[in-house]
């Protein structure tokens, strides 16, 4: 049993079960206010769910792709959870999850995932259907893009199902992460996947001052 957690687009936040499916999720579509509601959402997402934290196994984060400070917001999030709870963290591509969501829902095909990177770009990753036990195959991506340049840097773009997702639900994030330490599948590394460079740099020296 996971508490998932992702904020790469909106703020959602689950309790989810391998055998159950998803237990309760609570969903903020708001973008801005992931630091707001991250909090009490964890807490609310438990105490519908009836689980007492003793009883989950681990916690479960979407990694992005996402803009910077939404998605920190929720990575800080799952780490301090999981921290004061002595439980594991694992980490899982959001856009894996959104493909592992239409893909359960019966769907199959390839599939492009495309969602909002702001400052007038996407981000999107192309997927060829599923394998064996039901777990989306990424064949392009993430990437970073201009939205008329899409078509131009995925390849075979014409023979994808183009999906343009709003919300990652943190219950697919977190059930594609029961799925892949089932199936003993790698999850995702320990960055981020913000795909640009931060606004903000560090000095290569002292400033003068004159």
């Amino acid at each position: 049993m996971l508490l998932a957690i992702d904020t790469s687009a909106g703020t959602s936040v689950a309790v989810v079960d391998r055998d159950r499916g998803a237990i309760v999720e609570l969903g903020e579509e708001d973008t801005r206010r992931h630091a707001e509601v991250i909090g009490e959402m964890i807490q609310l997402a438990l105490d519908r769910s009836g689980v007492a934290i003793p009883e989950l196994s681990g916690v479960a984060v979407g990694m992005g792709p996402g803009p910077f400070t939404g998605l920190r917001v929720g990575i800080a999030a799952a780490q301090a959870f999981a921290f004061g709870a002595g439980k594991p963290i694992v980490r899982v591509v959001s856009h894996d999850g959104i493909a592992w969501g239409h893909y359960s829902a019966g769907n199959s095909g390839p599939l492009l995932v495309v969602t909002d990177a702001r400052r007038r770009e996407v981000y999107w990753s192309a997927y060829s259907g599923v394998d064996a036990e039901g777990l989306p195959l990424r064949v392009q991506g993430p990437g970073l893009s201009r939205p008329d340049d899409v078509a131009a840097v995925v390849d075979g773009y014409s023979a994808y199902l183009r999906l343009d997702a709003s919300e990652v639900s943190a219950a697919s994030v977190g059930l594609l992460a029961e799925g892949l330490y089932l199936h003993k599948r790698e999850f995702a590394g320990p960055q981020p996947l913000y795909l640009r460079s931060p606004d903000v740099t560090i000095s290569a020296g002292p400033k003068r001052v004159s």
